[in-house]
Parts: C-alpha cells; sequence; structure tokens
C-alpha cells in the first residue's frame, strides 16, 4: 500500500469539516447582523439568560472553541500512520462537538432575530439533541472512510517450530470480545432510564438524541471481534476495523497469561509503548502476535492456544 502522511478522509472530516463549521457560524453573523439586537444572550442559568455578548464577539469565540476543541480531537484522523481505531474514535468525539456547538449556535441566533429585547430568550434545547446527532453522524461517515496507511513489512521467515501448530483449520474463526450480551443489555438500560429522567425533567425529547450517540460510542469501546481467515488477522468494533495485519506480514504467535490491570493498566483497548497493543477484556490467556514490522498485540481469548496454532499454520503454509 502507499505510504502517505495523511489521510485524504481524515483531512477532510477532521480539518476541513471544523474550519467550515467554524466559517459557517461567522457567515450566519454576518448575514444576520443587521437583524440581531447589539448584545445576543449566550449563557443560560436555568432557563434565563445571564450571559450577554454582541454577536460578532461570540461569534469569533465560538469559531476559535470548533477549531481548538473539536477541530483539535477531529485533527488526529488525518495522521495516516496513527493508529486507526485511535484516530476513528477521536474523529467521532470531535466531530460531535462540532455538530453540537454549530447548530446550537446557529440555534440561538435565529430565535433573537429582529427582537428588542433578549432579557426573555430561552435556550433553544431541541439544539443540544440535533447537534449531537448530526455530530456523531458525520463523524461515524468520517470514521468508516478512514483507511490504515501504516508501514507493511513481510515476515521473512516462518514461525518458529516451537509455537503452536493445528492441525485442523476451520476457518474463518470469528470470536466476540468484550462486553457480551447480558452487560450491553444491562448499559443501554441503565442508558434509556436516563434519557427518560432527562426527557421528563426537560419536558422535551432532545436528551435521546444525546444519550444514543453515547452508547454507541461506548459501544464501540466495550465490544470487538476478532476474526481469523486466509487473508490474516482482523479485530473490528462498530463493523469498522481497528486492527489489519496480513498473514504474510506476521512472524508468529504464541499463549501468554494475561492480566489486563497489571500488565496493560485497564481494560479494553490498550497500548504499552510504541508498537506494543492490547485488547485485553478478560484475565487469562491471551494470543500473543508478533509482526514484521516490529509491532505486536496481544488478544485475550479462551481460544487461545486453537487461533495461535491456526496463525502460525497460515504463516507456515504461505
Amino acid at each position: 500500500m502507499k505510504q502517505r502522511t495523511f489521510d485524504p478522509a481524515g483531512v477532510v472530516f477532521g480539518v476541513v469539516v471544523p474550519i467550515a463549521a467554524a466559517a459557517l457560524g461567522l457567515t450566519a453573523v454576518e448575514l444576520w447582523k443587521s437583524r440581531l439586537p447589539e448584545q445576543i444572550a449566550t449563557h443560560w442559568s436555568g432557563t434565563q439568560p445571564d450571559g450577554f455578548m454582541s454577536p460578532s464577539t461570540s461569534a469569533w469565540t465560538l469559531a476559535i472553541v470548533i477549531v481548538l476543541v473539536g477541530g483539535g480531537c477531529s485533527a488526529l484522523a488525518a495522521l495516516a500512520h496513527g493508529l486507526l481505531i485511535m484516530r476513528r474514535t477521536m474523529l467521532m468525539i470531535g466531530l460531535t462537538v462540532v455538530g453540537l456547538i454549530t447548530v446550537l449556535q446557529l440555534a440561538i441566533l435565529e430565535k433573537q432575530l429582529d427582537l428588542t429585547s433578549v432579557d426573555n430568550v430561552e435556550v433553544p434545547g431541541w439544539a443540544l439533541g440535533v447537534g449531537t446527532l448530526v455530530g456523531f453522524s458525520v463523524g461515524l461517515l468520517g470514521a468508516s472512510l478512514l483507511r490504515d496507511y501504516r508501514e507493511r513489512t513481510d515476515a521473512e521467515s516462518v514461525p518458529p517450530a516451537s509455537l503452536p501448530r493445528a492441525t485442523d483449520l476451520d476457518l474463518p474463526i470469528v470470536e466476540p470480545l468484550g462486553a457480551g450480551r447480558v452487560a450491553l443489555t444491562i448499559l443501554f438500560s441503565i442508558t434509556a432510564a436516563a434519557a427518560a429522567l432527562t426527557c421528563w425533567l426537560s419536558e422535551s425529547w432532545w436528551p435521546v438524541a444525546i444519550f444514543a450517540p453515547l452508547a454507541v460510542l461506548t459501544v464501540s469501546l466495550m465490544r470487538y471481534e476478532l476474526i481469523v481467515d486466509r487473508a490474516g488477522l482482523h479485530v473490528r468494533s462498530l463493523g469498522m476495523s481497528a486492527f489489519d495485519y496480513s498473514i504474510g506480514e506476521i512472524t508468529g504467535a504464541s499463549v501468554r497469561e494475561v492480566d489486563p490491570f497489571s500488565d496493560f493498566g485497564g481494560w479494553g483497548l490498550r497500548a504499552k509503548g510504541r508498537g506494543n497493543y492490547a485488547v485485553a477484556t478478560t484475565k487469562g490467556p491471551a494470543v500473543f502476535v508478533t509482526f514484521a514490522n516490529g509491532q505486536r498485540l496481544t488478544i485475550t481469548t479462551a481460544n487461545a492456544e486453537h487461533i495461535a496454532g491456526t496463525i502460525n499454520t497460515l504463516c507456515s503454509r504461505l
């Protein structure tokens, strides 16, 4: 694969989109300045505004926040050699922030058009939900278009004979990793209850649009899928690639005992030093895979022995 410094999709969604969103707010103020009061409400305590600012000052402040905060997170997606799943996660978080601020800003401006007094203007709560949903949707689209441009190096020899081998290659091997259905059901139940309570207290539907993306993002960090086939080793999250290694890149696979917290400092997707990654979701056996480019990947699974043997056998046959 051609080596790149920047991922084109990451540049568009992680850099261009936040700058365009910031410019949209500035443009809206410029187009509406004749219809806006000299001071607009920009902050609320409960339902009453308690902070006011000139439209242009407010627009420039939010533009800076959008670029520095939202754009600062999402811009990591443009770095072609970064860890793919981390780039995807940061893009979704960054553009969710961008969408939230942009839609809320436009809604606040529209609500104060042609007013002579803004003392009783209410915050447009629906914009919080719509902005979150729009930003997350754009971030998810951008994340699905990112590609892995890391360095790929072919192994020069077969795995050592001391490593396990499999006698039966029943491919593909597909194994879920991380939180099970019961845990996810409990998570969604708690999230749904929190959303329902917030909707009831606010007497509005918009909290649902905030809690739904948060639940999806949480699942992406808790649930993974391991696939081993004749093409290689793959780990997916939300149906998108987290790790993709071809069989030709693998130098060997072994089995070791792993404690996620003592060995990697936590549960889930972890990085311990440069090029040393883990999907550590349970205490016990794990597949430890090494690659010709120097990277290492640890995946906890009860079938570690069989998976390691299958990988080594595929490498030897190749």
